[in-house]
């Protein structure tokens, strides 16, 4: 698994690049936290378009960040989710919380059409 952070408009954009399973979870976790707190952002958009796999440790890094966000009046976006990717995002209720877009641009026309 690889991650990549950057800041685009008060949101952190996280890229993973692999299996977003347990063992990646915690890391992904610490730098998103550690990288909101250092930047003042207050969005999170996860890029999930090269996430080959996901288990429920992925849908509680997303559930903590949407808690994290909410508090500092943000959204968290999901996009480039494959199909299996999605169907577990659908099946958990993701969906119901975050913003759920094909890409980035569109995902952040929908944060900064709702502000």
């Amino acid at each position: 698994m690889e991650l990549f952070l950057s800041g685009k408009h008060h949101t952190l954009i996280v890229r993973i690049y692999g299996e977003l399973d347990h063992h990646a979870a915690i890391g992904i976790r610490e730098s998103v936290d550690r990288e909101l707190s250092r930047t003042g952002a207050r969005n999170v958009a996860f890029d999930l378009s090269r996430v080959t796999f996901m288990d429920s440790s992925g849908i509680g890094v997303i559930m903590g960040r949407y808690k994290v966000t909410k508090a500092l009046g943000g959204r968290v976006i999901l996009y480039g989710a494959n199909e299996d990717v999605k169907r577990l995002i659908n099946m958990s209720g993701i969906g119901n919380i975050a913003v759920i877009a094909d890409n980035e641009e569109a995902g952040m026309r929908e944060v900064e059409a709702n502000v």
